[in-house]
């Protein structure tokens, strides 16, 4: 009997560019690691291979060369300084152009942004960058359609994050998209990161006055997130967190970019991914545990929410299928 084929690894190459920022190249380099519940190749790469010199002190030295960019099936554009000044070597253009003609994803952290626009593969499209820069992208690629107010963005084929943070936020999505919600959530345990921001939700919230809400808020999602079998209402949430449920409302959707309602289904849906790629439960019995009822409600979300159904995600996420 001939021996099992191995999986081939997810291909992710990270592009350093003059200037990289060193968190938005950790980011995804950390996140993607090879290890046993991670099944990606890294290559961390560079114009040429050799030292990049890179921003606040730093410099890479990275092993590739834009060769790694035809071998990726996702291809991470980290920020860098000052990219509204000149765009990367007509050469690195070519080679972002050239995988994402083959079928790989661009993905861009910050300021990375700006190298991708320069390709023209934003044009007519959605992107976001960091707040700070937001202006600038907009009149230097004035057919970009610059979101400004959003955390990262999802266009398929090519992606874009805010700041730093928000890289992380924006791994995670393709990670839930790509394994499934139960190997994101362990990257996020991993990484001890908030499992899941919506994209949509705010970069920055200017205040006048600091207000001490957001460990009582955290408290509050994380006791509805151990009693999604139960009743939750906005009213419910609200007490808990000691506000009145009009000030909850209002305070909840700037910091997640949901409804309090939205987001216990979210919630909901997302348990039962998990319990959907880890357990044989019955999709009713998993519609009675995450607090959906029925079979035919679960059903009815998922939908909506993911485009697919229950039994088709099992079938796509339960491992060794």
């Amino acid at each position: 009997m001939p021996p099992a084929e191995v999986p081939r690894l997810h291909r992710v190459a990270v592009l350093v560019l003059a200037g990289a920022k060193p968190l938005d190249v950790g980011i995804p380099a950390q996140v993607f690691t090879t290890r046993a519940s991670m099944p990606y190749e890294v290559r961390v790469c560079g114009a040429a291979p050799g030292l990049v010199s890179g921003g606040d002190g730093l410099s890479y030295a990275v092993e590739h060369g834009l060769d790694a960019l035809a071998w990726a099936d996702l291809v991470f554009v980290p920020g860098y300084r000052f990219p509204d000044r000149e765009d990367p070597p007509q050469a690195v253009l070519d080679a972002l152009i050239a995988a994402h003609e083959r079928g790989a994803r661009l993905a861009a952290i910050s300021t990375g942004a700006f190298a991708l626009a320069a390709t023209g593969l934003l044009d007519g499209k959605r992107a976001t960058t960091h707040w700070h820069y937001a202006r600038a992208l907009a009149l230097k690629h004035p057919r970009v359609n610059v979101d400004e107010n959003v955390l990262f963005v999802d266009e398929g084929d090519v992606l874009t994050s805010a700041g730093a943070a928000s890289g992380l936020d924006l791994c995670l999505h393709i990670l839930r998209a790509e394994l499934g919600v139960a190997a994101s959530n362990h990257a996020a345990r991993r990484l001890v990161a908030a499992p899941y921001r919506s994209g949509g939700q705010a970069q920055y919230l200017p205040r006048s006055v600091p207000e001490p809400r957001g460990e009582r808020f955290t408290a509050t999602r994380e006791w509805a997130l151990h009693r999604l079998d139960k009743p939750l209402t906005v009213e419910l949430l609200a007490q808990h967190a000691a506000v009145s449920a009009r000030t909850f409302s209002r305070r909840f959707v700037q910091e997640t970019g949901y409804t309090p309602m939205q987001w216990v289904m979210r919630a909901r849906v997302d348990r039962a991914r998990e319990l959907l790629e880890r357990s044989e439960r019955s999709v009713e019995q998993i519609a009675a545990e995450v607090g959906l009822g029925t079979s035919a409600n679960l059903r009815r979300h998922f939908q909506r929410i993911l485009g697919t159904s229950p039994i088709e995600y099992r079938r796509t996420f339960t491992h060794g299928a």
